[in-house]
């Protein structure tokens, strides 16, 4: 493709995967539990536009230019950061950090760092002293995540970058959105489409996640809302891909988060439940 265009649109990608579905239908269709999705070649355009971007892509930042928020002010008027800011990789405006800002040093990056380890240790402390610590320290904390530093050592030096009042800083400078609005968007505009999948295509499919859609009613009861359809969310697509002990790690109801034996855990990432019963996580929210 690329050798016929420099630059394919998303409608010539659209048309060449059309085409090669039609010839290759079982091995590129895009189908599920014997249903074909949509028009069947989505998945297959998406893949040709990411492999033009990836090649195309060239290894010099990139600068993305925000939105005009309002006519109403000057482009002087607005701050040079909403203005633009470099993109150096896919998704982040500042994943690479080459130069500590101008207001510090080493040995003031490593008096903050000390300092939030302190507070980290407090069951009072001051959430605005610790987003504008970990908007400080910023640098530092790319420097460390970037050279590969191990997941402990990372969560012994910087205990904020794994609680929520340091993790959405973080998140704000890596990619200038806001960590929870951006979440709450994207659960808002598809957990509907998918809810409503898994309770039919999908419980019709499959007995094990019919059983679940039917239990999953009977306790939830009466109860609507977001937050009540990301927990049916997480839970029916754990039983549709049958991957539920892979993600949560069962302890005692009484046990502390201090008490969890880290040898135990499994490599890959998880969420630690108190008590054996799967829903408890739904009722008592108690995880850790």
């Amino acid at each position: 493709m690329l050798k016929a265009c420099a630059s394919p649109s998303r409608k010539a990608s659209t048309e060449v995967g059309k085409k090669l579905v039609a010839k290759y239908p079982q091995s590129l269709q895009d189908v599920i539990e014997g249903n074909v999705v949509g028009p069947g070649y989505h998945s297959l355009v998406k893949q040709l536009q990411t492999r033009i971007e990836n090649v195309k892509r060239s290894s010099a930042p990139k600068i993305m230019k925000r939105k005009r928020v309002s006519d109403e002010y000057d482009t002087d008027e607005i701050p040079a950061e909403q203005r633009a800011a470099i993109q150096d990789t896919y998704g982040c405006i500042k994943w690479n950090m080459e130069f500590m800002p101008v207001s510090e040093t080493p040995e003031s990056q490593q008096n903050k760092k000390n300092r939030m380890k302190v507070l980290s240790e407090q069951t009072n402390f001051s959430p605005d002293e610790v987003k504008t610590l970990m908007k400080c320290t910023y640098y530092s904390q790319r420097k460390e995540i970037n050279k590969g530093t191990d997941l402990q050592s990372l969560m012994e030096e910087w205990p904020f970058l794994f609680q929520e009042t340091g993790m959405t800083v973080h998140f704000q400078e890596l990619t200038g959105l806001s960590l929870k609005e951006t979440f709450l968007f994207s659960v808002e505009k598809k957990r509907k489409h998918l809810l409503d999948f898994m309770r039919t295509t999908c419980a019709d499919k499959s007995k094990r996640v019919l059983q679940a859609v039917t239990k999953l009613e009977i306790l939830r009861g009466q109860l609507e809302g977001c937050s009540e359809d990301v927990k049916d969310m997480v839970l029916l697509l754990l039983y549709y891909f049958d991957e539920k002990e892979n993600l949560f790690h069962y302890v005692e109801g009484t046990c502390l988060a201090e008490d969890v034996l880290m040898e135990t855990l499994p490599e890959t990432p998880c969420i630690i439940v108190c008590g054996k019963l799967l829903f408890s996580l739904l009722k008592e929210s108690k995880v850790m």
